[in-house]
Order: structure tokens, then C-alpha cells, then sequence
């Protein structure tokens, strides 16, 4: 399935709000999964399926959201990401922008890093 970025866009977003029930305006590129549409960890469940069922694709648990590195205490220690950590999340999510974790490492910022972005460049990654 050969798509446009854009056209992976439009997709990601009628995905996303069907899964957390946001209006249309509220899916931008740059809006983050949990702080700006609400997103719970039962939902990244329910988008990895839709995303799956939508684009025709297989996404192995742990591959588009990776579980584990917060909770290793290599990767994390007094709270913040260590650069371990960081080698360890951008080699997992390559589709993921860390510019502005970069600066504050804090592990309540994690959820940052998932914007509405990253899961296009993800798609278009497992499309090929």
C-alpha cells in the first residue's frame, strides 16, 4: 500500500478519533497522544488495533509504545531518563521526536514524545 504522508495523516487521524472520541480539530500533527487528546494506557491498546486493522499492518506489542524502559532501573534513576535510557527509547522509537525531552528527562514527560507525528511517521515506517 503505497500512501502520501498526508493521506497517512488523514488516516492516523480518523483512527485516533474514533479510539479517544476528539473532534477533528483537535488532531494536529504536533498534539501529544495523552496531555492534548486525552489518551489512558487502555487506549494505546485500542489504537495499536484500529492502526492494525486500518493500514493491514502487524505492530508486535511494545514496538509503537515500548513498555519495560521506564521501569528499568538502568534507564531511569532519581526520576529522569538516563542516557542509557535515551539510547534505548530513540532505537525503539525511531519514529519519535526527542528534541524537547531532550532538555528536561523527567520520566512525566515521557508521554510527550507521543504525538500524533510520531504514530504517522511510524505507519508510513511499517508501510515501507
Amino acid at each position: 500500500m503505497s500512501l502520501t504522508q498526508d493521506e497517512v495523516f488523514e488516516k492516523v487521524k480518523e483512527v485516533l478519533i474514533d479510539a479517544l472520541g476528539v473532534d477533528d480539530d483537535e488532531v494536529t500533527a504536533d498534539a501529544t497522544l495523552t496531555g492534548d487528546l486525552g489518551a489512558e494506557s487502555i487506549d494505546f491498546l485500542d489504537i495499536v488495533f484500529r492502526l492494525e486493522k486500518e493500514f493491514d499492518i502487524k505492530i508486535p506489542q511494545g514496538e509503537l509504545f515500548p513498555d519495560n524502559v521506564l521501569q528499568n532501573p538502568d534507564y531511569v534513576q532519581d526520576g529522569k531518563v538516563t542516557d542509557q535510557g535515551m539510547e534505548v527509547l530513540k532505537e525503539r522509537m525511531p519514529h519519535a521526536n526527542f528534541d524537547d525531552f531532550e532538555s528536561d528527562r523527567s520520566i512525566e514527560k515521557v508521554a510527550e514524545i507521543f504525538t500524533v507525528n510520531a504514530v504517522v511517521k511510524f505507519v508510513s515506517m511499517k508501510l515501507g
